[in-house]
């Protein structure tokens, strides 16, 4: 599997990007043999579609990959990133009128078309090879698409090698290669140095639950990353249906997410103070289980009734946070692949993110809309703070009714935390059906929007 692109200098094939609407134009300055092939194939322009091109010995001479049209494009991210698959061994360089915008979605679509979660199983890979388009940062695209690649492949591999211990492993691996330091807190140790929801959620596996601590970066302003690790999510007590129980390797998606941006902006040297905190945990049950009606109390103080024990990934963050929030980072941010209901509201798709600053959500959109890595802004509606209130505890971690699902637990989570530039993502972290560039799977949501904001809102 290769995530770069060619050497600089390699000798490539001319790949030209034709729009559906300006074939016929294109094909007007072609000469006539290569017009007849073309016309002789098919050739509509359609998104991603290749006509390859003969030379005089038989061999490909090039070839012609359709754009479609702006009303294709618009429905399909990465496009063009099935060239890679659909082209043959070789190095190919792209001549085309794209857009930077375009040109850079192009460049790395291509790359992360190239990615195979192949652990288990040797998969065909692209043997295509891109020489990276003149006007874009190869080395900047390439690390991001190792960080994607990272995340793919914490989410995708099974409980079975990808519990709290595993994580852990993953965790510290990465500290060493960029130089971070790193702790970890284990079992009853996160009682002594109160972190008890944490405790309660994690106890009843024979893993045990921990919190993983990273930094990284000694100068510019202090960002903090805090992802959900529940490695497998059983639901606990309130056990799920097996349809429900199917998918729950991923439920460490939230820290598969920020473990994989935290590498992008090690590995791109961004001049800031870097905190990465997860908490680490399975949910599964044994006599020590948490049960409902349980009154936990948290880090912060505050009381939680537990009316759920399926409920548990925001009484994991929420000891996280607050604990991140006592350093009062320049920027706070959660990743958790949390609720269905953000899944009902916006599909898999679309990851949305709650904060109270207009300026990140503003940043955030545009910085999604340029990297097309699609973030949609859903609202800390305070109105709805009596829902998570039981009058017995402080806080409800399961409302019932069934409404609002995402903002009640966003609501909850802002409670943990003081910090007026928190924003939480609650992600799906799953690619259900094949895409261009997105085999199914694991798959990163917002990292890309988070990385290419961050210069501006935390004044880099």
């Amino acid at each position: 599997m290769s995530l770069a692109f060619a050497p600089a200098g390699a000798a490539a094939l001319p790949l030209y990007i034709v729009d559906a609407d300006g074939l016929a134009d294109w094909l007007s300055d072609r000469p006539a043999a290569e017009q007849a092939w073309i016309k002789g194939a098919g050739f509509e322009a359609k998104l991603g579609e290749v006509c390859l091109l003969p030379g005089a010995d038989g061999a490909p001479a090039g070839a012609v990959l359709g754009r479609g049209t702006a009303q294709t494009r618009a429905r399909s991210r990465f496009g063009l990133a099935r060239a890679a698959s659909r082209l043959p061994a070789g190095t190919w360089a792209m001549v085309h009128d794209l857009s930077p915008d375009d040109l850079e979605e192009a460049a790395l679509g291509w790359l992360l078309e190239g990615y195979r979660f192949d652990r288990y199983a040797k998969l065909p890979a692209p043997k295509a090879r891109l020489v990276a388009p003149d006007g874009i940062d190869a080395a900047r695209l390439e690390a991001i698409a190792a960080g994607e690649a990272l995340t793919r492949d914490l989410i995708n591999t099974p409980a079975s090698d990808m519990g709290p211990d595993e994580l852990e492993e993953a965790f510290l691996a990465l500290a060493r290669r960029f130089g971070a330091q790193s702790s970890v807190i284990r079992g009853d140790d996160l009682l002594a140095q109160n972190f008890p929801m944490i405790h309660a959620v994690g106890r009843a596996s024979a893993r045990a639950p921990r919190l993983l601590d990273m930094r990284w970066g000694h100068e510019g302003p202090m960002v903090t990353l805090v992802g959900k690790g529940v490695c497998f999510d059983t639901g606990g007590l309130d056990i799920k249906p097996s349809a429900s129980m199917g998918l729950m390797k991923k439920d460490m998606g939230g820290a598969a997410a920020v473990l994989g941006l935290a590498q992008m902006i090690m590995a791109l040297g961004l001049r800031l103070r870097l905190r990465v905190l997860i908490p680490a945990v399975e949910n599964a049950i044994a006599g020590n289980a948490m049960r409902p009606q349980d009154i936990l109390t948290s880090r912060k103080g505050l009381t939680v009734e537990i009316n759920n024990t399926d409920a548990e990934g925001r009484l994991v963050l929420a000891d996280a946070l607050a604990l991140a929030d006592e350093e009062d980072p320049d920027l706070l941010v959660s990743m958790a692949t949390l609720t269905g209901a953000a899944r009902v509201a916006l599909g898999p798709d679309l990851a949305p993110f709650y904060t109270d600053d207009d300026d990140v959500a503003q940043a955030l959109g545009t910085a999604a809309a340029r990297v097309r890595d699609p973030v949609w802004r859903m609202p800390f509606w305070t109105p709805y703070e009596t829902m998570i209130e039981p009058g017995i505890a402080d806080l409800d971690n399961a409302p019932k009714g069934g409404f609002a699902g995402s903002i009640t637990a966003a609501l909850f989570l802002r409670r943990f935390v003081r910090n007026p530039r928190y924003t939480h993502f609650d992600i799906y972290g799953w690619q259900p059906s094949d895409a261009p560039a997105r085999a199914p799977g694991g798959v990163g949501q917002g990292a890309r929007a988070l990385l290419e904001m961050l210069p501006k809102v935390a004044g880099l």
